[in-house]
């Protein structure tokens, strides 16, 4: 039994399915554009799908927004204005809201920088993923390393003041000279935020099929720590796996996932966890993921591809499966309130993974120590759920 007293914040996640091309090691729920994307289908969509889901968070403030893909910045700023317009009309909103938008650094979605911003988008997240552009095009992205410096300085002169790039590493083709110029590239275009993560080959995705040659996991390891380096020296904080931060500019919104807060996620293949104190029960929701299928189902309100009630060992593991990811970890006072659980569940376990030396924990916080970071699936395989 879960004993809530308050409840955690919660935020909201809008998919959107479509993108150019299918990237070879995407394994997100993202379509090809074969023709027109049935734009104002979809924006109805959502704001049914919204109306349907209100019951489960009456009177609750949204805290951030994050509107992802596939590649939601090919959807017009007027269809994005009405979309935004109709959630402020539904939904209690924080004054200072942090409302994010992933874009590509193609030259189309550039042009719409402006006006994105006009809408009360304040955070844009551009998929660079390489400046290399031999990388770039072994990873199947439609856009150059030009492009993407292009994109970062047009944020600038659209008044965004926090611009996120993804970068990745461990790619086919990189070299140590080319990951390192990748992060100092990245450092002298002065973003906010930096997502740096390695490429994992994913199962159900071409290069899954088709795995690519990689460079040898030493080589990734040093780089990695190299260009880690970098980026603390420029003054990028760590504060979680693969996430860097200049001061107080951390992603609120995925704040909120590591740290097990609610999320609502309205479109196609989009997932909720809700927290109900009247119930003290925690569930998970996802929506069905082809497009039309979920346009299709939304208008009869039979857009839930399913649902799951977490178990007592559900939730703690969960918790600690994201809040262990990030630096400073978790006060134990988090986790209490955001899982309805005393942290005294985890004690044995917490107990062993200090003993091993993966994590540092006192009355009021629990934090993974440099090593618990390096071997963070061993720590984490701690904190399994039992049979």
């Amino acid at each position: 039994m879960f004993n809530f007293s308050t409840l955690p914040p919660l935020s909201l996640y809008i998919h959107f399915p479509w993108c150019v091309r299918k990237c070879p090691y995407c394994d997100f729920n993202s379509h090809e554009v074969k023709n027109a994307i049935p734009e104002a289908a979809y924006i109805e969509s959502l704001v049914k799908d919204l109306e349907n889901d209100l019951p489960l968070i009456w009177g609750r403030r949204i805290s951030s927004i994050f509107i992802g893909g596939g590649t939601p910045s090919l959807i017009s700023p007027e269809s994005l204005n009405s979309l935004l317009s109709s959630i402020r009309a539904r939904l209690p909103i924080n004054p200072d809201i942090e409302i994010t938008l992933e874009a590509n650094p193609g030259s189309v979605e550039q042009s719409k920088f402006d006006e994105l911003r006009s809408l009360g988008i304040n955070r844009i997240s551009i998929g660079v993923q390489s400046f290399d552009d031999n990388c770039l095009q072994r990873l199947g992205r439609i856009h150059n390393a030009s492009e993407s410096v292009s994109a970062i300085e047009t944020a600038y002169k659209a008044n965004f003041d926090n611009v996120n790039i993804d970068l990745m590493f461990g790619l086919p083709a990189q070299t140590p000279d080319s990951a390192i110029n990748d992060i100092n590239t990245a450092i002298d275009l002065n973003p906010t935020h930096i997502s740096y993560y390695q490429l994992t080959v994913e199962p159900n995705t071409y290069f899954h099929k088709n795995p690519p040659s990689l460079p040898e996991d030493e080589s990734i390891y040093r780089n990695q720590q190299t260009c880690q380096a970098l980026l603390q020296e420029n003054r990028y904080q760590q504060y979680e796996v693969s996430a860097y931060a200049r001061q107080d500019m951390q992603c609120r919104h995925n704040l909120n996932y590591w740290q097990f807060g609610d999320y609502l996620g309205i479109g196609a293949g989009a997932h909720a966890k809700i927290t109900n104190a009247s119930e003290q029960s925690i569930h998970r929701y996802w929506k069905v993921k082809q497009p039309q299928d979920y346009i299709n189902k939304v208008a009869v309100n039979e857009q839930i591809g399913g649902k799951k009630k977490l178990t007592r060992q559900d939730a703690g593991f969960e918790f600690l499966l994201n809040a262990l990811r990030l630096t400073n970890g978790f006060e134990t006072q988090v986790f209490s309130v955001h899982t309805g659980l005393p942290i005294f569940i985890v004690e044995k376990q917490l107990k062993e993974a200090k003993i091993k030396g993966l994590i540092d924990w006192d009355l009021t916080r629990v934090r993974p120590t440099e090593s618990g970071r390096r071997y963070l699936n061993d720590l984490l395989e701690l904190f399994l759920p039992g049979d």
